[in-house]
């Protein structure tokens, strides 16, 4: 550990220790703004966020096949037909008909997207591509290295059974069968299906839709830092970040710290079209962090208020709207704070769990993995450390302050340390990062 990670650390320690009282290792309620209020455990946090998800009414569209990517199908995809529809050869060789040896017929192969080719008769062979359909009264199909052809005749290499390499109609599905659930995730392959079951169309449920809100006065949109400046790096993260955890991204607006930002906020949070709001920066407490007091304003209900997690711990739930007739819009808000790699911790905390939840699909399985060396911890709350993902351990990458972005540009995932942290080879839940695991098809 360097010695200003050292240094930070110590920092947090000691300011957890006047802050808060012990929560039974990360866990608690939720509770209000900063100073010494009881912050939502990381896990009961991420239960919040995808229940909250979960509870919105689904909307859903009828789109085509290459819009549907990445959707999630609101109905069930039956089978509009038998697939294979019809008898076909699976291989290219020779079908025949009856015991051999065969005689060839004359006049030419049958095809792929041939017309129906006329009858064998028993002891007749006639040649055949992949995919062509079965002349009727044809018993089997041999591959072309499996035999040979002399002068008329057609000569077996080995033993033909009946039926072999052809692929009767209904052998993948009936018509009317169940291929896939209502909820599940259209993959390329979940495309490929749909469309050799004839569909044109899916019905699925549209992504989320998400407008992100960057606070900040002192952020620069180009160029070096200067100055007391620093440049906005959670603009250029955030956008294609959420875009690859299912959703869509409608804008990114800055907002300054002044009265101004503040009234641009709570318009944002009242009127906006998004179903998610992501703010960065103003969680906390400090005279320009305007939003919980735009929350409070705008009626908003806070589901979670702090999370006791590191970095990250100001982040917050609220939501907007009841979904009843005479308040029919859900709208819920993320705000993340500041810090880079804080700012991280609060993606992966709430905004994965809610997006993933209002987009249908399911959470992600949870795994472990063994760490390598040991991991300090904080007092009372879980860390998220970024590691890299080895075939046998994750190992703790460096540069892992609030502010850096260095540790986790260059990792495969974050590491989640529970309180008072772990030892070498100790078993960690991993939380995959979205590039890394393959993420979202869009």
């Amino acid at each position: 550990m360097t010695p200003t990670n050292s240094a930070e650390q110590a920092l947090d320690e000691a300011l957890a220790l006047v802050s808060r009282a012990p929560e039974g290792g990360g866990g608690g309620g939720t509770g209000g703004g900063a100073g010494g209020h009881r912050a939502a455990g990381w896990q009961r946090a991420r239960d919040i966020a995808a229940h909250a998800g979960s509870t919105v009414r689904a909307r859903t569209h009828r789109v085509p096949l290459a819009d549907a990517l990445g959707e999630v199908l609101a109905t069930p995809l039956d089978a509009l037909t038998d697939l294979p529809s019809f008898d076909t050869s699976a291989m290219d060789g020779w079908a025949v008909a009856g015991p051999g040896p065969w005689s060839v017929r004359s006049g030419g192969s049958v095809l792929a997207g041939s017309e129906r080719p006329e009858p064998l008769t028993d002891g007749e062979a006639v040649r055949i591509a992949t995919g062509a359909r079965i002349p009727a009264d044809a018993t089997a199909v041999i591959r072309s290295e499996h035999c040979r052809e002399t002068g008329t005749q057609l000569f077996a290499d080995r033993p033909v059974l009946t039926g072999q390499d052809i692929r009767p109609r209904g052998q993948e599905c009936r018509s009317g069968d169940l291929l896939l659930p209502a909820g599940s995730l259209v993959t390329p392959a979940v495309l490929g299906l749909a469309a050799a079951a004839g569909y044109d169309e899916l019905t699925t449920r549209p992504r989320p839709r998400v407008e992100i809100l960057v606070l900040g006065d002192e952020l620069l949109t180009e160029g070096r830092p200067h100055e007391g400046l620093v440049r906005d790096a959670l603009s250029p993260m955030l956008g294609p970040w959420i875009g690859r955890l299912g959703a869509e991204v409608i804008g990114t607006r800055r907002l300054g710290d002044d009265p101004a930002g503040a009234a641009a906020l709570l318009e944002a949070v009242t009127t906006s079209t998004a179903d998610v709001l992501i703010t960065t920066g103003g969680t906390a407490s400090g005279p320009v962090d305007h939003v919980h007091p735009v929350l409070r304003e705008a009626g908003a209900d806070l589901l979670v208020d702090g999370v006791a997690v590191r970095p990250g711990h100001p982040m917050l739930l609220a939501r907007t709207g009841s979904g009843t007739p005479d308040e029919p819009a859900v709208r819920h808000v993320v705000g993340l704070p500041g810090n880079p790699l804080a700012a991280v911790s609060g993606l992966l905390t709430l905004a994965e769990p809610l997006l993933r939840a209002l987009a249908g699909r399911r959470r992600r399985p949870r795994y472990t993995a063994p760490v390598q060396g040991d991991v300090p911890g904080h007092p009372y709350d879980t860390r998220l450390v970024p590691v890299l993902l080895s075939d046998e351990h994750a190992v703790p990458l460096r540069y892992h302050g609030p502010a850096m972005l260095r540790g986790v540009a260059a990792a495969d995932a974050l590491a989640v340390v529970p309180p008072k942290g772990a030892r070498s080879g100790q078993e960690l839940e991993i939380l995959d990062l979205p590039w890394a695991s393959g993420g979202c098809f869009t």
